[in-house]
């Protein structure tokens, strides 16, 4: 007996409250948008600058142990990380420490770097540092920058892919539906200031290319409707198509949660950001595709018969019940 989250004779209304998804989204966004302007995001060290010591040792890396001993000295935004380098062979530990930058200051003061090494001492005396490296705030704000530039040339791209593929209003559809899900992602850290670094822009750029394969499996079928219900109104066909993919779209998504979620409780403080944006971009991303994308076609309107190119019989939105 087959698993079924959806049963095949779904039937719901998704259109009746359109208007007021959309508006929920509005006022979602703009509250995402003032919280980013009001208290910004809680920046990690890679866009406020800091330092970074590698260190090896014999014995196995604790983290736990590590943040223990250098907790005590208050340096605030601490990394530690543990990484295989074959360079250091099997036998020897490598774990990276990664300390903000202090009071605005280009880097960790010599003295800060020194306190750390000696707590570190304390709970392992036979560690050894291998390198210390600091980034200061000139490369943090590139690095800003071309976080904002990789996520702007995603959903651009975005736009042209959809936009080849099916008509002008889909891609309208999808590409707003793809910054209602950034603007929404960027402001839950904005609201509740989890830390904010590279591994979340590598978070968005991925939720951006799950919420597009989401929103483009719905479209394919609204197509694939649209060519075979000509004379039904197109709020009818998109629930229809929303309906007939909505199975697809909740197992896909279940299964990917329950990844997530296993990794938010098991896989510790240093993926935790990242995980904890795949969620809700995740969870964002499955309602965009159908109360955003989907609903912003419906207002738009689209071209009903493509054996005619000047065809242009259901492209306006009159017949849909307010």
């Amino acid at each position: 007996m087959r698993l079924r989250m959806v049963r095949d004779d779904t039937n719901f209304d998704f259109f009746k409250r359109w208007k007021l998804w959309l508006g929920i989204s509005g006022v979602m966004m703009v509250v995402a948008f003032a919280s980013f302007l009001l208290q910004g995001l809680n920046y990690g060290i890679d866009f406020r600058g800091g330092t970074t010591i590698r260190s090896e040792s014999p014995r196995p890396v604790d983290v736990g142990v590590y943040r223990g001993a250098i907790d005590a000295l208050g340096l605030g935004d601490v990394t530690i990380t543990e990484v295989f380098d074959p360079t250091f062979g099997p036998e020897q530990n490598v774990a990276m420490i990664r300390i903000q930058a202090q009071d605005d200051q280009e880097a960790v003061a010599p003295e800060l770097i020194e306190a750390v090494e000696n707590a570190l001492r304390t709970v392992r005396p036979d560690i050894k540092f291998v390198s210390v490296e600091s980034v200061g705030p000139k490369v943090s704000g590139e690095l800003i920058q071309t976080a904002i530039i990789a996520v702007s040339l995603a959903i651009g791209a975005v736009l042209i892919y959809i936009w080849l593929r099916f008509e002008w209003q889909f891609a309208v559809g999808a590409v707003l539906a793809l910054v209602h899900d950034v603007i929404l992602t960027i402001g839950i850290f904005s609201e509740i200031q989890i830390r904010f670094d590279l591994a979340i822009i590598a978070a968005l750029l991925t939720i951006v290319g799950y919420s597009l394969n989401d929103t483009v499996v719905v479209f394919d079928r609204v197509r694939e409707n649209l060519r075979k219900f000509k004379n039904r109104p197109l709020n009818e066909v998109l629930n229809l198509s929303i309906n007939e993919t909505m199975s697809r779209t909740f197992m896909t998504s279940f299964t990917t949660l329950l990844a997530l979620f296993a990794l938010f409780v098991l896989g510790g403080d240093v993926i935790r950001g990242f995980v904890f944006a795949m969620i809700w971009g995740i969870i964002v991303g499955t309602y965009s595709s159908i109360f955003v994308a989907s609903a912003i076609l419906l207002y738009l309107g689209v071209k009903r018969d493509w054996s005619k190119p000047d065809a242009n019989a259901g492209n306006q939105y009159a017949n849909i019940d307010a």
